[in-house]
């Protein structure tokens, strides 16, 4: 089995939507992982997701998907509390928060806690994300009562030990020394700080050196008291269980978690976003220039999302199908890899074109990738990319949700952001009612080549960006 620690990154933000999530494993019966985890395949996934929705008398929002194939369990919690919901000058609060989480709780330490759960061979991991916290627990049927304890006593009753706190805060200001050396680390802060300006969005959720120093475990208690409460979280359970199961469990072992009074987000307005042209070259001495360039996006409940990936995909969103990965990496041989995405978050976006290049062709590079984008704008795509882009997107789909694990993200992220519980089986007809017409109205609508932001870490002897890129 899987023993899963909390995982630090630095600006997860962007890395969790990218790349899904990193973890570090240490096998405990390697014979009993390899059976669970094969075993942990849906049997059919054209069946799609069932799933059962309640919301409980103290608000909190529980979805349950009963899968008997394996005697094994899957829990993620997600509660609404991140860098959104910090003051800016202690940036850095939520992520400590999560961070502190499995740090111990009033029974037990850290541990204790990290003995026990490696013991039953489950897993426990915090993940701090842009939008919002989930907790994930992992374990075996006969075990997953215990489990389901240990699990509430951490979000419920953590400790926030000052020694433990001091700790956290010694390693996440060590990681950001460490990648200070990371041109891509680098490139990317400067992105997220031009694009969304003064909106949480725009800041690392790990803070800065100076905010990190401000947090006192005062800040935690609050902030953990506003923001960790039933009315704020949803739990999604996916597993060898029944709902009438998870709610006894959720009778004993949080029967008592207090209710709050969750403080309203603020309003966070995409239109105050930066959008006029902006050109950041840091200077490095390093023979790869890292290269950020794109603008504002959406937020995910945008109707325009399905359409928005299928143009992506054709543009720089597809791998090697992409018009960019075509032209920039096969045909011009500058860069080995180059991509496009867009990032939708709850309450805004990015669009960003990422790329290494040798600071020489940094010019070209940029002049091509805007070539690209202009190109998208003006004119139709064939029947042929469109074709693919669809193939693609919905042939994959069911890969979304072919183990345990990845149905219970999907019902979490699907019930956090609105997107209902039959979001499954209208994905595809989303997708496949997409026209050319529909691929040009958005890419005129949200790609810009005149008015965006461009990010480059590199030499800036060998650039000399300031008068190429103008």
């Amino acid at each position: 089995m899987k023993i899963k620690k909390p995982v630090f990154n630095i600006y997860n933000t962007v890395r969790t939507r990218i790349a899904e999530s990193v973890t570090n494993s240490v096998c405990l019966t390697a014979a009993m992982l390899i059976v669970l985890t094969a075993g942990a395949f849906m049997p059919d996934v054209s069946e799609g997701v069932e799933a059962r929705r309640e919301v409980l008398p103290d608000g909190l929002r529980v979805i349950v998907s009963e899968r008997h194939n394996l005697p094994i369990v899957k829990l993620e919690m997600i509660v609404a509390a991140s860098r959104l919901d910090e003051p800016a000058a202690k940036a850095g609060l939520s992520h400590l928060v999560a961070e502190m989480l499995l740090e111990g709780t009033k029974e037990h330490t850290s541990k204790e806690i990290i003995e026990e759960i490696e013991f039953m061979g489950a897993s426990l991991e915090v993940n701090s994300e842009a939008d919002y916290t989930s907790i994930r627990l992992s374990a075996l049927k006969k075990d997953f009562g215990r489990a389901f304890e240990i699990f509430a006593g951490c979000v419920m009753h953590p400790a926030f030990t000052e020694s433990e706190l001091s700790q956290k805060k010694e390693l996440i200001l060590g990681a950001l020394r460490q990648e200070e050396e990371s041109p891509d680390f680098v490139a990317n802060r400067a992105f997220i700080s031009e694009v969304y300006g003064n909106s949480p969005y725009g800041r690392l959720s790990t803070g800065t050196p100076k905010t990190i120093n401000t947090i006192k475990r005062q800040d935690l208690v609050n902030f953990h008291h506003e923001r960790y409460v039933p009315s704020n979280s949803i739990l999604a359970v996916a597993g060898d269980i029944t709902y009438d199961e998870i709610a006894a469990l959720l009778d004993k072992h949080m029967g008592n978690w207090k209710e709050g009074h969750v403080k309203e987000r603020g309003a966070l307005k995409p239109e105050k976003y930066l959008t006029k042209k902006n050109v950041t070259l840091i200077d490095r001495d390093i023979t790869q220039a890292n290269i950020i360039l794109g603008t504002t996006g959406i937020k995910r409940d945008n109707p325009d999302y399905y359409t928005i990936s299928v143009m992506n995909y054709i543009l720089g969103g597809g791998g090697f199908a992409s018009r960019m990965v075509k032209t920039i990496r096969d045909d011009m041989g500058l860069a080995y890899d180059v991509h496009s995405h867009f990032l939708a978050y709850k309450y805004g976006g990015d669009f960003r074109v990422t790329t290494q290049t040798k600071n020489e062709f940094a010019k070209t590079t940029i002049t091509e990738i805007l070539k690209q984008i202009k190109i998208m704008k003006e004119t139709l795509v064939k029947d042929e990319e469109l074709s693919d882009a669809k193939s693609y997107l919905t042939g994959s789909f069911p890969r979304r949700l072919d183990t345990t694990d990845k149905v219970v993200t999907f019902i979490a992220q699907t019930e956090f952001y609105g997107l209902g519980l039959d979001y499954d089986k209208r994905y595809i007809g989303y997708i496949n009612g997409i026209t050319k017409e529909d691929v040009k109205r958005v890419a005129l609508k949200y790609l810009n080549d005149t008015n965006y932001q461009l990010v480059i870490v590199g030499s800036k002897s060998k650039i000399n960006a300031a008068q190429d890129v103008k």
